[in-house]
């Protein structure tokens, strides 16, 4: 549910690199719509002249966004204004006071590091005594558990949760929302959506590209922290949540955080850890790394509804191509009627596909052309942009959405926590990942893992 609109917007590490990448390019898109009209104040280290300033912001919407226009750019420029100061100084936090004016309900952005938000949430309640604040602070929520527990301490010693948005950018892709929208507004759904009539569910994020010259954060980090802990496992909660009361922003939550909750802590035994062949030679990356750059599990998710269905979940980076996507198989017919005695026909699926392309396909079994009664496999699909139209990117729609203190796509801190549980016996994990060649899907291991079944491959 949304509130009152905030009336300015704070973005700290505004001459960093995603507000360069990501954040300008929101910014722009919701100046171009009409839904900014508010001050922006951008608060940084780096010692801008306004003419430096105003280069900067240009020159990155050029270098990210197609088709700009200028007078946009012009109207966006002069909205934005400037504070140079150290984040742990008073004084920056005097002037930000002063740039704010007479806002009352100002959004501030963190886009820095998580060891400086004590400070900034600090410095922040300091100056804005007379003023209700929403704040937005990015992933990583920690790096485990306990640092996700002590990150929500320094911001609940001046934040309520409902003022603050923890910001998860895959959650507000337009085909990932779409996940949630398809399943409960198609009643033809809803009763095989179950262990009934569903086999298992498999989540696939893969990349071909290799870690792109980030080698030094990405040795810190690693397949499991950069994508399962977050973007897959909000998937697996899109796809067997329960529908809401309402579409009230803890609504939608709660039900995403109860199949959090019913997924138990990962196994070693049912994961492989894989790194591509060349990672320990990127720059910045340890000779003896043991980061994963690939990650294969398989979980449950432990309720009424899913209780004996397998999920299946693979990561990785250097794969044979670049796919995101959610498989839904379900169970075959209980005796094969139309085909040959050699033949064992692939049973329906639903694949909700986001990368490379935004489509949903329906797998179904048709007569094969010819005098005998015989099925083959016929897709149904609809490409989503050119049915629907296309939608606003992530990062717009979610800045839009906590202007207007919806959290309906944000991440609750007790989603948060058990996500972490849910991975954390392999972050302590200290075995050598299995080597696989850049090109592949990862390590025979990982083929095996679905085992009778297997992965979908294009």
């Amino acid at each position: 549910m949304s509130g009152p609109r905030s009336d300015a917007l704070v973005m700290f590490g505004i001459s960093g690199d995603l507000a360069r990448r990501k954040l300008f390019g929101a910014l722009y898109s919701l100046e171009q719509r009409g839904h900014l009209e508010m001050p922006v104040v951008g608060v940084a280290r780096s010692e801008w002249t306004t003419d430096e300033r105003r280069s900067h912001i240009a020159t990155s919407l050029a270098e990210t966004t197609p088709d700009i226009d200028r007078a946009v750019i012009d109207r966006l420029i002069a909205r934005v204004e400037y504070v140079c100061g150290d984040y742990q100084a008073p004084e920056t936090y005097a002037e930000l006071d002063q740039k704010l004016g007479s806002a009352r309900l100002p959004l501030a952005y963190l886009a820095i590091p998580p060891s400086v938000f004590g400070a900034v949430a600090g410095g922040l309640a300091s100056c804005c005594e007379d003023r209700t604040e929403r704040i937005v602070v990015e992933k990583p929520f920690g790096r485990d558990l306990a640092s996700a527990r002590e990150l929500n301490a320094i911001l609940s010693t001046h934040y309520a949760e409902e003022q603050v948005f923890r910001i998860d950018h895959f959650l507000g892709k337009e085909p990932v929302q779409n996940l949630m929208v398809f399943r409960f507004a198609n009643t033809l759904l809803e009763p095989v959506w179950n262990r009934h009539y569903i086999d298992h569910v498999q989540i696939t994020m893969a990349e071909s590209l290799d870690v792109e010259g980030r080698g030094s954060f990405y040795d810190s980090v690693g397949t499991l922290r950069d994508v399962v802990q977050n973007h897959l496992l909000q998937m697996v909660a899109l796809l067997a949540m329960e529908p809401p009361v309402s579409r009230d922003a803890d609504a939608l939550r709660d039900e995403r955080v109860k199949v959090l909750r019913a997924i138990p802590s990962l196994d070693p035994a049912d994961v492989v850890r894989g790194q591509y062949v060349g990672f320990r030679e990127e720059d910045g990356v340890s000779g003896d790394s043991i980061t994963d750059t690939f990650v294969a599990v398989r979980t449950k998710v432990d309720s009424w509804h899913w209780a004996g269905v397998p999920w299946f979940i693979r990561a990785g980076k250097a794969m044979a191509e670049t796919v995101t996507e959610a498989v839904v198989e379900f169970k075959a017919p209980p005796r094969p009627l139309f085909t040959a005695d050699e033949c064992h026909p692939v049973p329906n699926r639903l694949i909700f596909r986001m990368k490379p392309d935004d489509t949903i396909t329906m797998e179904m079994q048709a007569k094969r052309p010819g005098d005998q009664l015989v099925s083959e496999p016929v897709p149904l699909s609809v490409d989503y942009d050119a049915a629907v139209g296309s939608g606003p990117a992530a990062y717009e729609r979610l800045l839009d959405d906590a202007m207007d203190g919806d959290a309906s796509l944000f991440a609750r801190q007790d989603g948060v926590e058990e996500a972490w549980r849910i991975v954390e016996p392999l972050l302590s994990v200290t075995t050598e990942p299995l080597p696989y060649e850049p090109g592949t899907w990862g390590p025979s291991a990982a083929m095996q893992l679905p085992a009778p079944r297997s992965w979908r491959q294009e």
